[in-house]
């Protein structure tokens, strides 16, 4: 794939990804601290489940870029992310304060932008 020419349906699927993460991981922002936090934080506040739940959230996102070419070690990465999101986010009180500021959709995101060479301004202005 030329680096330049994104096909727009792969451009629409990196957009609902980058929402998605969104609202998992930034969707909210605490008023006066600049931290922000999503569904996986408030997920996370749910015992027993609630990791569980965002983790499932996650792999749509990791499996959306199995779909679209991204390779293997990359999904190894992302799937790390995920599962030490999850494992760490379900550590009682810590992980619910770990979740706000580990962000593994973001992360995983971002590898699968690195991976087509684009940025968030790209998807922004529709970059083909």
């Amino acid at each position: 794939m030329e680096k330049n020419h994104i096909p727009l349906e792969q451009l629409a699927r990196l957009r609902r990804i980058r929402g998605l993460a969104r609202l998992m991981d930034t969707a909210l922002r605490i008023p006066g601290t600049g931290v922000s936090l999503g569904a996986d934080s408030l997920l996370g506040l749910i015992p027993g489940v609630g990791d569980f739940a965002a983790a499932a959230v996650s792999l749509i996102i990791v499996n959306e870029a199995r779909r679209l070419g991204v390779p293997n070690d990359k999904l190894i990465k992302m799937l790390v992310n995920v599962g030490f999101d999850t494992v760490a986010g379900s550590v009682p009180v810590l992980g619910d304060v770990f979740d706000v500021y580990f962000k593994s959709n973001r992360r995983n995101v971002q590898l699968v932008l690195d991976h087509f060479d684009l940025d968030h301004a790209d998807l922004d202005r529709g970059r083909r």
